[in-house]
């Protein structure tokens, strides 16, 4: 009898530690998982009253919530943290960072980027969008991703630039002797250059005051520049010379894309692009408001000799001898194509 006892008890008691192992197994399965946060900055020059900043935050909210804690991107504008050539070298090294700004930065490694959004070149929106579609334009990318860019888009576009100067421009001539903000940039350099003026580079942030202390006559920049960062203070001309695209492109390291889950990516794409059409619709909109609004301030709008500054500026294409040859003739075709399709 004793022995019969002596067997149940031990039955019962392995019983018992089973099912203390299945309970604990339980707890740990139904645990929940502890996800690591991938920190990504994002870097842009545009200030917070700007579209693009504005947008920008709409895109970097919603990555956020979307990816439930995987990702949080924090967004610095106004040129906070580096921007322009010092910004690419970010992404170039493989730091955790997006940069979103001027396509020109990109044609520091890959040229011809330069040569698509040349002077001159569009006369809207939708031919730009649409270059960026075409096969050359894609394989500007994949040049880019082996360099460590990967180039998530071309297509944030903030206004045709034009001249905000204190005397008014109709032609190359007026420009001779104004001193003029322009980027880091080759191309806006040669492009200045060849308008007649002296380009300056120097951060775009340290424009306002630069005019004020009489180092520089003025900048070249969009409507929407114009008024998000009320110029229209220091200088009251606008002469519409449209030479450049205002655009804007969004990087990142291929390393640290390379490194994110299907999921992250997917979300990071979607939301950009949303912010770039939402960033479009806002600029077609706001470059009419804001045309009203710099006018009732005492902004001059000046229509300029078109004609005498594509001139001028002809020999811009000529200056890059790192350009693809003939590329300029392939960017022409693929723009009559362009041109017949949006009629």
């Amino acid at each position: 009898m004793r022995k019969f006892l002596s067997i149940l008890l031990v039955l019962a008691l392995s019983f018992s530690l089973v099912a203390c192992a299945s309970n604990t197994a339980n707890v740990a399965t139904d645990a929940p998982e502890v996800v690591e946060t991938k920190v990504i900055k994002v870097s842009t020059k545009f200030v917070d009253d700007e579209q693009t900043a504005i947008s920008l935050k709409k895109v970097v909210s919603a990555i956020n919530e979307r990816s439930n804690g995987s990702l949080e991107l924090q967004l610095f504008t106004g040129g906070i943290l580096p921007i322009g050539k010092d910004g690419m070298e970010q992404v170039v090294q493989g730091s955790d960072w997006i940069l979103v700004d001027g396509v020109n930065f990109l044609g520091d490694y890959v040229p011809d980027y330069n040569a698509v959004t040349g002077p001159f070149l569009y006369k809207s929106f939708d031919e730009y969008l649409a270059m960026t579609k075409t096969d050359l334009v894609k394989n500007l990318n994949d040049q880019a991703a082996e360099l460590g860019i990967k180039v998530l888009s071309l297509d944030w576009v903030f206004g045709f630039r034009s001249m905000m100067t204190n005397t008014p421009i109709n032609s190359p001539e007026d420009m001779k002797g104004l001193n003029v903000r322009v980027p880091t940039s080759q191309l806006y350099t040669y492009t200045l250059e060849a308008m007649g003026a002296n380009p300056v580079s120097m951060p775009y942030p340290d424009t306002y005051a630069a005019i004020q202390q009489g180092v520089i006559d003025g900048v070249e920049g969009s409507i929407m520049t114009y008024y998000g960062t009320k110029q229209y203070e220091n200088v009251k001309e606008y002469s519409l010379t449209n030479h450049l695209l205002g655009v804007s492109a969004v990087s990142i390291s291929t390393k640290v894309w390379d490194s994110l889950t299907e999921e992250q990516k997917t979300i990071i794409m979607e939301e950009f692009d949303k912010g770039m059409q939402d960033n479009l619709q806002e600029t077609i909109k706001l470059e009419e408001e804001y045309a009203v609004l710099l006018k009732e301030v005492g902004v001059n709008f000046n229509e300029v000799d078109s004609d005498a500054f594509l001139k001028a500026a002809a020999p811009v294409f000529g200056k890059f001898d790192k350009w693809t040859p003939g590329i300029y003739d392939e960017i022409i075709k693929e723009l009559d194509i362009i041109k017949k399709n949006l009629k």
